[in-house]
């Protein structure tokens, strides 16, 4: 069977998760709760999930982990995307940076610059950054997601509203030649849009898998990113489109200690 859009975006988050109600999905993909039943069913008669009361859980073998076992995966490309990422941030600069894998490894990288001020949902982009080299750290409150290490819903959307930066880091799900930018959660997607809005440039990192691929929710077009730092080039028609787009894309290489002699600015 091949999962529709929707079918896709429920079991990544069960796979997140393990288990999840019905008015739950149905909020997280901002679709009916009917919807949500109607995309389960097909599921349930192939055993990819089980039906519980008002639930749903997931059936199939492990797959997108938890966030620490998540930094685990692709770990070299992301730490060679986040160094050559921290290469494009200047000193004294304010930054949002959204909760992910990816932006983990960035905040990380962060470390080196000096007198940063730090804006982010993420608490292991926090923990990363807090006390060092004069950054200030501020950290939204809201909903805490223990998949996602962050806080999401509207008290965090409030937060992020009240900066303004110099640039954004966000991290992304898929990258989809006419969808652009897309999450597979709606919470993502709206605090990815928030700190976009407040953000005189964006950076995505995101590596090589995230292209071709489709998610549920909308976050943007490609024209509405600046910079896209990634460990290999995009194949076509992506390069064609970010070329067209005017986006800035940044290769670096596939492993952490060759990422600083094989970033380039294409």
């Amino acid at each position: 069977m091949i999962p529709t859009r929707w079918q896709a975006a429920i079991m990544e988050l069960l796979q997140r998760q393990g288990r999840a109600r019905i008015s739950e999905l149905a909020r997280s993909l901002a679709v009916s709760e009917e919807t949500i039943r109607r995309h389960v069913r097909p599921l349930v008669a192939q055993g990819l999930v089980g039906r519980e009361h008002g639930a749903v859980r997931w059936n199939g073998p492990s797959g997108e982990a938890p966030f620490d076992r998540r930094l685990r995966i692709r770990a070299a490309a992301k730490r060679a995307i986040a160094r050559a990422a921290a290469d494009l941030v200047a000193d004294g600069q304010t930054v949002m940076i959204d909760t992910g894998s990816t932006t983990a490894f960035v905040a990380e990288a962060l470390v080196v610059r000096e007198r940063l001020t730090l804006v982010t949902n993420g608490i292991e982009i926090a923990r990363s950054l807090v006390g060092r080299n004069g950054h200030r750290v501020y950290l939204a409150g809201g909903e805490l997601k223990a998949e996602l290490a962050a806080a999401v819903g509207p008290e965090a959307l409030a937060f992020i509203g009240q900066f303004r930066a110099d640039l954004a880091i966000l991290s992304i799900a898929a990258i989809d030649t006419e969808e652009g930018l897309m999450n597979y959660a709606l919470d993502e997607a709206r605090l990815a849009r928030a700190m976009m809005a407040g953000a005189e440039r964006v950076m995505l990192v995101a590596d090589r898998v995230k292209f071709g691929q489709r998610a549920a929710v909308h976050v943007a077009q490609l024209e509405e990113i600046d910079t896209l730092v990634t460990d290999a080039a995009p194949p076509e028609p992506f390069a064609g489109r970010l070329a067209e787009a005017g986006i800035a894309l940044v290769v670096a290489g596939d492993h952490p200690e060759a990422a600083a002699s094989s970033s380039r600015m294409v």
